[in-house]
């Protein structure tokens, strides 16, 4: 993990008085878990959703069943509707959402493993990235919430800028 864009983005949130959420289906939890290691990250970080399956995408974050039917749960409009859902869910000023595949099945033609798609939203609505990542299952998963952290660093420091 980058511990030095994890503090960036935590001390950003922190002078800004900002909350933050996640969403994570392939991460599990890593990315709540590598906010909380911090000392003080409940200034900042109040709560997390894990859904992994997509009726907990539904029912939690307000996924739509036509997004999933229609892309699947590993693509860019999922991941956008999972941040929103998110940061409606738990009224906060932002929220990350990961959904992938970690392997080291499952992966397809048109989406391998190691395919791992992100959302990022605020107030003022969603963006999403695709990533392809390469290794271990336990590889992917760390690289993959990673990316999240330097997508937010560098969000952060931008709206600072």
């Amino acid at each position: 993990m980058n511990q030095i864009l994890l503090r960036q983005a935590a001390a950003a949130l922190a002078a800004g008085r900002l909350k933050i959420t996640c969403a994570e289906s392939c991460t599990g939890g890593l990315l709540a878990a590598s906010f909380t290691e911090l000392p003080g990250s409940s200034a900042w970080f109040e709560t997390g959703f894990v859904t992994y399956s997509n009726e907990a995408k539904q029912r939690l974050l307000g996924v739509s069943a036509e997004s999933l039917r229609r892309e699947g749960a590993v693509s860019e409009t999922v991941a956008r509707e999972m941040a929103s859902g998110a940061c409606a869910a738990a009224a906060a000023d932002y929220a990350l959402a990961i959904t992938g595949i970690a392997g080291p099945g499952g992966g397809s033609a048109e989406k391998p493993v190691g395919t791992v798609c992100f959302g990022l939203a605020c107030r003022e609505g969603a963006s999403a990235r695709t990533a392809h990542f390469c290794g271990t299952r336990s590889e992917i998963r760390r690289q993959a919430a990673d990316f999240a952290i330097a997508w937010l660093a560098q969000t952060l420091a931008q709206r600072q800028g």
